[in-house]
C-alpha cells in the first residue's frame, strides 16, 4: 500500500516515461512541481500539451519547423553542395551549436534496425537518394552514431548511393564507438566532422 495520495503515483508513472528519468528522480520532479507556484505549473503544462501544436516537419530536410520550408534550408547562405545526414533532429541541433557546419542537413528519422522492425522503407533514405541527384550534391557526410545500427545505416546508405558519383564521407572516431551524438562535446564534434573520411 502507498502512502502517496493516487495523484501523486500517477504524476510519478508519468514522469518516468522522460528519458534517464527513473523512480527517485520522478519523485522528486513530482514534489517539485508541487512547490512551484501554480502560474510555473500553468506554464509547464501549457508547453507539454501545445508542444506539437503548429510544429511540422520541414518538406526539404525533415527537421521540425513551423513552416513548410524550415530556416535552415531557406538559409541561401549555406553551401549548397554539401549534405550531412543525422538519424534525428536532436543530432542537427547538437551539429549546429556547434557552428562549424554550413552545409545543409537530411534528417532520416532513425537508423536501420531488424530487431526493432525499422527497415530502409521506414527511414527517409528514398527522399535522400533523390536529394542527391536532383540537388547536385557534391559530398554527402555521414554523421550518424557510431553504433552497430547506425554503421549498418551508412554502410546500406553507401551502397544506394554507389552510382551516383557523390564523394561519401564519414565523420572521424572522436566520437566513441556506442556514443550519441547529442551528449559529444563541441570539440570533439567539430574535431571528428572536421577529420571526416571516405566511406
Amino acid at each position: 500500500m502507498s502512502v502517496l495520495p493516487e495523484q501523486i503515483e500517477d504524476l510519478i508513472t508519468s514522469l518516468k516515461i522522460l528519458p534517464g528519468v527513473g523512480q527517485k528522480t520522478a519523485e522528486r520532479l513530482a514534489f517539485y512541481l508541487l512547490r512551484i507556484d501554480d502560474k510555473k505549473r500553468e506554464d509547464l503544462a501549457k508547453n507539454i500539451l501545445s508542444v506539437k501544436d503548429g510544429l511540422k516537419v520541414c518538406e526539404r530536410c525533415f527537421a521540425f519547423t513551423d513552416r513548410d520550408i524550415c530556416e535552415l534550408c531557406s538559409d541561401y547562405k549555406r553551401d549548397d553542395d554539401i549534405l550531412c545526414v543525422v538519424e534525428d533532429f536532436l543530432d542537427l541541433v547538437s551539429m549546429e551549436k556547434g557552428g562549424f557546419f554550413r552545409g545543409r542537413y537530411h534528417v532520416l528519422g532513425g537508423v536501420l534496425s531488424p530487431l526493432d522492425g525499422v527497415r530502409p522503407s521506414d527511414l527517409r533514405i528514398v527522399e535522400l537518394i533523390k536529394r542527391v541527384q536532383d540537388e547536385g550534391i557534391s559530398e554527402l557526410v555521414i554523421a550518424l552514431n557510431p553504433t552497430m545500427e547506425g554503421e549498418s545505416t551508412s554502410v546500406y546508405i553507401s551502397e544506394r548511393l554507389e552510382e551516383s558519383g557523390v564523394k561519401i564521407t564519414r565523420l572521424a572516431r572522436g566520437i566513441p564507438v556506442g556514443g550519441d551524438l547529442e551528449y559529444a562535446d563541441m570539440n570533439t564534434l567539430k574535431k571528428a566532422f572536421e577529420g571526416r573520411v571516405g566511406v
